[in-house]
């Protein structure tokens, strides 16, 4: 408990930041989907057989999986707000539609009847007895479809559009319970307040509903509002999920706004290598820093084999010019993918290298990512470099280090620079055979970007060739262990260096 309570402290300013994404997105999906949904019951109520197949269509779209259904927009769609928006909406008309058109179908038809020899309009006949009566239904269906937008809002998080979901996404990734709690109690509390305060619209008079609905609409234009960034030129800088990342990024901001007029707005647990990288070719982001194995492995139609850092730096720099991105110098320390075991087990076994795992009787159990275990650089070559065979366990990359500390794997996949390897007191065999390619870190942007300030080389540059792997090591287990804010880890690594007066 008290672990949660410091780090809610710790995330007191992002709760607020993703609190108000998750409202954002909600509310816009909400009010979309009321804007499709209501208008085509009142259409599909004259034609019972259109409606039973369009009520049949929706419901099959809410048996779309999520993920998938995410995954599938993203080459169409892109990432960011818009996909996100567009899945939710989906998602939410269906429960609208089905119980608008349901309110609609118990209505009377001797009212309407009534309403004809009265003369009254089709308009007339909707405000004054159609909707009343139906209303009650409308507003279950949008209070059901507003307590599953909140709730899978969180999914968001996946594809950079922000919400609670980060909270969750980066507590899976660094194995912190209190980050996940804070991200589903609050998603949770949410969803039961707007839950709430539907229930009490339910009863209210058609006035009253629409009236709320529109101030709710003006509050939430309104929150997207910001104001004049002034004279100064602003670039925003994204990184990818974790504690190296923010220490990376807050590292490019202290210097960008140190040496230049240009101020920077950061944008922290981003997104994974696929989103970072088309937010940057789309424009969300300007800058965001890139591993030069990640390039070479990821984005090159034909990667490098070689495991020397500047061959594989010369080819990623290459191969980025190709696409018309800059890629400015790395830094020294290689974030790359190594095997560890528990210092007990390496001892027992006298390991020290990866070859020395051949010499293991049995067939010891790995843990591995899903990327890894079928990867050339990963479980396929040390089939075929180091001639190893493993009871291979696919997992997510954070769960393996709790599947090593519970002796369910005796040998685990892990990042070179990873703050757990000091936290767990792990060993890291050396990759005696240069299976794995460097993954050196290193600024990324448009070449736009840079010919527009050119002054940014000179700045980044600084951090070229600086920061070992254990400096990176020592600084991730300040941020992700003792709970340490990475601006502030990030300054005073840039101060102890002398690259930035204090």
């Amino acid at each position: 408990m008290t672990n949660f309570l410091q780090t809610l402290s710790q995330q007191r300013g992002n709760l607020w930041t993703y609190t108000l994404q998750h409202i954002q997105i909600s509310l816009i999906s909400l009010f979309i989907a009321i804007l499709i949904a209501i208008p085509l019951a009142l259409l599909l109520r004259r034609f019972p057989k259109a409606a039973e197949a369009a009520l049949q269509i929706t419901g099959i779209f809410q048996t779309i999986p999520s993920l998938a259904l995410l995954g599938l927009m993203i080459p169409i769609i892109g990432v960011g707000t818009v996909p996100a928006v567009v899945a939710l909406v989906i998602y939410a008309i269906f429960p609208i539609l089905q119980t608008s058109y349901t309110g609609l179908s118990q209505i009377d038809p001797s009212l309407d009847e009534a309403g004809t020899a009265f003369g009254m309009t089709r308009r007339e006949k909707l405000m004054k007895y159609e909707l009343p009566i139906a209303m009650p239904f409308v507003m279950a269906g949008i209070r059901t479809a507003t307590v599953m937008i909140v709730g899978t809002a969180t999914l968001a998080a996946l594809i950079a559009a922000g919400g609670l979901g980060n909270f969750i996404m980066l507590g899976i990734n660094t194995s912190d319970a209190s980050l996940i709690l804070i991200g589903a109690i609050s998603s949770a509390l949410l969803a039961v307040i707007f839950s709430f305060i539907l229930s009490r619209l339910q009863k209210a008079k058609i006035r009253t509903i629409l009236i709320s609905f529109a101030v709710a609409l003006v509050v939430l234009l309104g929150s997207f509002y910001r104001p004049a960034a002034g004279n100064h030129p602003t670039l925003t800088i994204g990184g990818k999920l974790g504690s190296e990342p923010n220490l990376i990024i807050n590292m490019y901001k202290d210097l960008i706004e140190a040496d230049s007029d240009i101020r920077v707005n950061l944008k922290e647990n981003f997104g994974d290598t696929t989103f970072c990288y088309n937010a940057l070719n789309s424009g969300k982001i300007d800058i965001y820093p890139e591993y030069t194995g990640t390039i070479t492995t990821t984005f090159m139609k034909q990667p490098t084999h070689s495991t020397d850092p500047a061959t594989v730096y010369s080819e990623a720099e290459a191969g980025m010019a190709k696409k018309g991105l800059a890629y400015l110098s790395p830094m020294a320390f290689q974030d790359t993918f190594a095997l560890a075991v528990k210092s007990d087990y390496a001892k027992q076994n006298h390991l020290t290298t990866i070859s020395d795992l051949s010499n293991l009787t049995g067939t010891p159990t790995a843990g591995f990512d899903l990327e890894f275990a079928n990867r050339s650089d990963g479980y396929k070559g040390l089939e075929s470099k180091y001639g190893l065979k493993f009871d291979v366990k696919t997992m997510q990359t954070s769960l393996i280090y709790n599947a090593l500390e519970s002796n369910a794997v005796q040998i685990a996949e892990v990042y070179s620079t990873d703050s757990q390897i000091k936290q767990y007191h792990l060993v890291v065999l050396k990759d005696d055979k240069e299976l794995f390619p460097p993954y050196q870190a290193a600024p990324l942007m448009k070449a736009s970007t840079l010919k527009k300030y050119p002054e940014l080389k000179s700045i980044l540059d600084k951090l070229a060739g600086r920061i070992t792997e254990s400096q990176m090591q020592e600084m991730n287990y300040e941020v992700a262990v003792q709970g340490k804010d990475p601006e502030t880890v990030a300054e005073t690594y840039l101060v102890s260096q002398g690259l930035l007066k204090k």
